[in-house]
């Protein structure tokens, strides 16, 4: 029941997925509810912006990401004790976004990140936070199940370049290099809390199966990547189209 409400392009909102997931709704019958609100009055229109994802089989499909008018608009013709239930923590969801998004702060005090960089920053702080206020075991244990972990190709999506051609750019700036199969950090980089190597599991040509490290980012070391790409004059794709003439 996490993350009912998000904040985009800063005005809370939550989605026709997080709806029919709470409420154990068809998502398809959402989406055509939303489409009979729509189409019996042009007002509601600006409610509600159509999207899309990608589900499990790699396909896109779409959805609506609603404001608190759409949403009220759409939760009235959910009934029973549980769907109030489910409303009244939608309400506070709502104005627990509204209050951090006019306020300007979290209730950590860090302030919202506005741009893609300060995002990164954020998440780079958040993790150093982590770091010094858990034991370091604990610490490590966690973070090798941590699916916050990123692989390189997850990086790269955000430069439209491939895994090969982000590996081959910090093998240039000597942040990584070749051991064997596997891409390593560089000892200036090694214990610093950017990277770890995590188990993955593999079959060979003989059908047995083994195991061997692959190298994921931190969100300390999506941070470093960003500085390092951008001082080569690289932005990711967010902040390219941020600097196209509007």
């Amino acid at each position: 029941m996490n993350d009912l409400v998000i904040m985009q392009d800063r005005q809370a909102v939550t989605t026709s997925l997080k709806v029919a997931e709470v409420f154990d709704k068809n998502h398809r019958d959402v989406m055509e509810s939303i489409r009979n609100l729509t189409a019996e009055n042009s007002a509601v229109e600006k409610m509600f912006e159509k999207s899309s994802y990608i589900n499990l089989q790699k396909h896109e499909q779409p959805m609506y990401y609603m404001n608190r008018d759409g949403f009220s608009l759409l939760a009235m013709g959910f009934t029973g004790k549980k769907a109030m239930g489910f409303k009244l923590k939608y309400i506070a969801a709502f104005n627990k976004m509204e209050d951090l998004i006019k306020n300007g702060r979290r209730k950590d005090n860090y302030p919202i990140p506005a741009t893609y960089g300060e995002a990164l920053q954020l998440a780079a702080d958040l993790q150093k936070k982590v770091e010094h206020d858990k034991p370091k075991v604990d610490y490590y244990d966690s973070q090798m199940r941590n699916p916050g972990l990123m692989t390189t190709t997850v990086i790269a999506n955000d430069y439209d370049m491939s895994a090969r051609e982000m590996h081959q750019k910090l093998h240039d700036y000597g942040v990584i290099y070749r051991q064997g199969k596997n891409w390593v950090l560089y000892s200036k980089y090694k214990g610093q809390g950017y990277a770890q190597e995590e188990p993955f599991p593999y079959r060979n040509s003989n059908n047995h199966q083994g195991m061997k490290p692959i190298l994921k980012w931190t969100q300390k070391g999506k941070k470093l990547i960003y500085d390092l790409f951008k001082q080569h004059g690289i932005l990711p794709s967010v902040e390219q189209m941020e600097l196209l003439p509007g």
